[in-house]
């Protein structure tokens, strides 16, 4: 059940600056400085309560610095928590994400206590198909094998082949192609992340219709905007429409972004994608101006310090998936960790 009554604060204590001064420097750069006091409280409170329960937190790249920075173990994009996810030896993880990723720790590492600050913290796009949609695609083109974006629920992932992030969407569609010896793969749900990686190879790809509220919204005229009014390389997600990543200097994951501006170290940057990334990324790059043309994830944004600290006290929102979906979902996830495995070879 989710928790539902209102949080009571924990009370502040005059030496929470000090004894967090460096969180405290790192967080007024990133957020606004008023709020950073309200903050410490909840932060050392969840600090000291993880301990106590031996849990760990994940955090992806799209929550706020307060949780990114203030209580988060382990942070990253899709790809870096569900590794993570597979070999974490802790008994009781907290995803700081969206419902499907705290299905994949859940998936991966099925003995464990998978919490969620909020289970309405869930995704558009992810909501945009079902296993029965997935069954159909399968019935329509028989012998193809489906590929599926992390961002679907475990019962879509048990009914596919494979499962992909926007990091490695492209290696993972040929590697599937080349195991099952066909040169067409049903990929799903982005249609927009789908459109980007039927450009990048030579696999015939069978898209879906869904999209990410988020990523749908930008335009072409925000992006030529911000490199016409603010002289600022445009960095998009490939969930982004093909005119805004035609627009684009750099396209690629989360985890990709940082890797470019690590090697262009831009004067300006404008990152298309939602607004956290660019605020965590500020923290790396403090000699980047960061253009913000950005769209707010309302499910990101429904985990909070307060709820994250109400989960670990009693143990609430735990996600369950069905032991019918857990192997299917475990055999798709499994093959994509393969692939990232071999590229490291």
């Amino acid at each position: 059940m989710n928790a539902t009554a209102a949080p009571v604060a924990p009370a502040w204590s005059p030496d929470l600056e000090e004894r967090y001064a460096p969180l405290v420097e790192q967080l007024e750069r990133l957020i606004p400085c008023m709020e950073v006091p309200l903050h410490l409280p909840w932060i050392d409170a969840i600090n000291t309560l993880k301990k106590e329960r031996g849990a760990l937190i994940m955090a992806h790249n799209y929550q706020s610095p307060e949780i990114f920075y203030g209580v988060a173990d382990i942070t990253g994009d899709s790809l870096a928590l569900a590794q993570q996810a597979a070999t974490c030896d802790s008994d009781i993880v907290v995803m700081c994400g969206v419902h499907f990723m705290a299905e994949s720790v859940k998936v991966l590492a099925p003995d464990k206590t998978v919490l969620i600050p909020d289970m309405e913290a869930g995704c558009s796009l992810a909501a945009s198909i079902t296993a029965e949609d997935v069954l159909a695609l399968r019935a329509k083109h028989p012998g193809i094998p489906v590929v599926s974006y992390v961002n679907t629920s475990a019962a879509v992932k048990a009914v596919s082949d494979s499962c992909c992030t926007s990091a490695n969407a492209v290696q993972v569609t040929e590697a599937v192609a080349r195991e099952f010896g066909v040169d067409k793969v049903i990929f799903l749900p982005d249609r927009y992340l789908g459109s980007w990686v039927a450009q990048q190879t030579d696999v015939e790809l069978v898209l879906w219709q869904g999209a990410c509220e988020v990523h749908e919204k930008f335009t072409a005229m925000e992006a030529r905007h911000a490199r016409e009014r603010f002289k600022a390389k445009i960095v998009a997600h490939p969930e982004c429409p093909p005119e805004v990543l035609a627009e684009a200097d750099f396209v690629g994951s989360t985890s990709a972004m940082g890797r470019w501006l690590d090697k262009e170290k831009p004067e300006r940057v404008a990152m298309i994608t939602e607004c956290s990334m660019a605020d965590n990324l500020r923290n790396d790059f403090p000699q980047v101006e960061f253009i913000k043309p950005c769209n707010l994830c309302p499910y990101m944004k429904k985990i909070t310090l307060p709820k994250i600290h109400a989960v670990l006290s009693d143990l609430s929102n735990e996600v369950v998936v069905p032991e019918e979906d857990i192997a299917g979902a475990r055999k798709a996830l499994d093959r994509m960790l393969a692939v990232g495995r071999r590229d490291r070879v």
